[in-house]
């Protein structure tokens, strides 16, 4: 493995840690579609979204700092 190689590799490595604070300083919006059916019969429709962020970024998201 040339230096050049193993730099990147390290380079591109992200702790938990890491990933969580850019999540909360970012924010991510998580978009889900559930259908419940039994016999092909569709009984429930769920459209899901949520917005992952810290309060911070929540309230700045929004226009309300």
């Amino acid at each position: 493995m040339s230096m050049n190689t193993q730099y990147e590799d390290e380079q591109q490595q992200v702790s938990l840690c890491e990933a969580l604070d850019r999540l909360l300083n970012k924010g991510a919006v998580v978009v889900a579609d559930v259908t419940i059916s039994v016999a092909n019969i569709d009984l429930i429709y769920l459209s899901l979204q949520a917005l992952v962020a810290s309060v911070e970024t929540g309230k700045r998201l929004r226009g309300r700092e």
